[in-house]
């Protein structure tokens, strides 16, 4: 069978790395720093753990697959997978508190109901159902196939929005996420919950079309999950099979290019002049330039891709809190802290500033890994933010102020956070740009139908034959399921060929 190269050891690469041995192709993965997972990673220090990358996996169905695909030891004997219930629990400026049961549609509706008034859970119920249809209209062309050459059918919004009416006006329909919450989520908490969906991906609500609407149908459909040790126990059951599989990982090995040979991808050639032949190439990377000089290889042969609206992707800034005293028996696994003037963090995130009042997201979860004995806790804040570059995260005054900010907006999840501090430490999209490469330390956000195409991502297939993208920044996205859904994608095209549509 044939040799493949592939750049970069992240979700994704390794996602198509396992299908592709298994299949019988002798594939080397040359990885630029001394690790595998990509922005799936793990700090440790004094007995205290912290993922540093995304906390929670929605979709395992694609983990779980992929493990079956490539070997006879199914996921769950590989991870420990727990459904994380509640699901959230979040907290609005107005100081209630509604805590979301996870995968329970019934459940939810009771909850908003009993927390924010007697129509609020119906009012979420309806808008989930019409998540739902977007969700079937388009999750096989958007997630389960690699795009199409007539990729314009995914250029409309599927979220059938409700139609508005007006006396001697045009009727209208909501077209972004924020027009969603202001015009069918009556309730401002509503508008907030659905807005926090958005942010935490990385979207600007404000822009984000309403198709966004399937991150929280998703999510509250088929659960979140937990792994224990944290998600850098999923990246090593996948770098685990990998080896397995006869993998080859090099480890600090740069990719100063693809090599070209008659017109197509024929390998790669390091930083240190070394040159590996390949009959395909998998960039699983971020956008690099210069890989191949002259070349676009980050646009589809039939697809543009048009600019975003509403800027760039956004990074995300942590603080990891090593807290003395026990985690309470009934604290939330997730919790959300959102602010009153959710504009005006949307305006500062996606304009290049700090947002003087974040969404925060406190993650307390309830692992013995994380911690060094049941007397303490490890707890980890997360807030979207702009990427390095329009803020200089490499500011230390501006990092500890800005953890400050966010210690005290996690005070309403966490009563007497800052009375139980033992050591406090902070990663910005700084530290992000410098251990993954991303531009800016920004996280790709998954692919979305609508808006013209603009919130698309590069195809697997590229302008060069033999060469391919998988990860976050290709077809269909960032996020976890997302990137393992391109795995699967690129291997299906290698194995099968451009006939390949998708698994059945």
């Amino acid at each position: 069978m044939a040799r493949i190269a592939v750049i970069g050891a992240g979700m994704g690469a390794m996602s198509a790395t396992a299908r592709l041995a298994v299949a019988g192709h002798r594939v080397t993965v040359y990885e630029r720093s001394e690790t595998f997972g990509g922005s799936v990673g793990r700090h440790a220090r004094g007995g205290f753990a912290f993922d540093t990358g995304p906390g929670l996996l929605h979709l395992p169905a694609v983990y779980r697959d992929l493990f079956v695909k490539t070997g006879k030891e199914p996921l769950e004997r590989c991870v420990t997978l727990t459904q994380v219930d509640p699901a959230s629990r979040h907290v609005f400026a107005d100081g209630t508190a509604v805590s979301l049961p996870n995968a329970s549609r019934a459940g939810v509706v009771e909850a908003l109901d009993g927390a924010l008034g007697k129509g609020a859970g119906a009012s979420w119920g309806a808008f989930l159902d019409r998540a739902g249809d977007a969700w079937d209209r388009s999750r096989r062309p958007l997630l389960e196939e690699p795009l199409r050459p007539d990729w314009q059918v995914l250029a409309r919004d599927p979220y059938p929005a409700l139609v508005r009416r007006r006396l001697l006006r045009p009727a209208s329909r909501a077209g972004t996420v924020a027009e969603v919450g202001s015009r069918e989520l009556a309730d401002p908490r509503l508008a907030a919950l659905l807005d926090g969906y958005a942010l935490s991906y990385g979207l600007d609500p404000l822009h984000a079309p309403a198709s966004a609407a399937l991150l929280p149908y998703m999510e509250e459909t088929f659960g979140s999950w937990y792994v224990s040790g944290g998600m850098r126990a999923l990246a090593q059951a996948v770098y685990e099979r990998c080896l397995a599989r006869k993998v080859e990982f090099v480890f600090g090995a740069e990719v100063a290019r693809v090599v070209e040979k008659d017109g197509r991808a024929a390998g790669v050639e390091l930083a240190d002049g070394t040159v590996a032949e390949a009959a395909h190439v998998v960039l699983g990377a971020g956008p690099h330039a210069g890989l191949m000089p002259g070349q676009e290889i980050w646009r589809d042969g039939d697809v543009t891709v048009q600019p975003r609206p509403g800027g760039g992707a956004a990074g995300r800034f942590l603080v990891l809190l090593s807290l003395r005293g026990a985690r309470p028996a009934d604290a939330a696994h997730r919790t959300l802290v959102h602010p009153a003037d959710g504009a005006a963090e949307r305006a500062a995130v996606f304009g290049g500033r700090l947002a003087a009042h974040p969404t925060v997201t406190v993650l307390r979860p309830d692992d013995p890994s994380t911690r060094p004995d049941a007397a303490h806790e490890a707890v980890t804040l997360m807030a979207t933010v702009a990427p390095h570059g329009p803020v200089d995260w490499t500011d230390a005054a501006l990092r500890t102020r800005y953890a400050d900010t966010l210690i005290d907006t996690a005070g309403a999840a966490v009563p007497g956070l800052r009375d139980r501090l033992l050591r406090t430490e902070v990663r910005t999209p700084a530290e992000t740009e410098a251990e993954t490469g991303a531009r800016g330390g920004s996280v790709p956000p998954p692919a979305l139908a609508g808006a013209g195409g603009g919130y698309l991502h590069p195809g697997n297939r590229t302008r060069v034959p033999g060469l391919l993208l998988a990860g976050g920044w290709a077809h269909p996205g960032g996020g976890l399921a997302h990137a393992g859904m391109s795995g699967t994608l690129v291997a299906g095209l290698i194995v099968e060929g451009d006939g390949f549509r998708g698994s059945q």
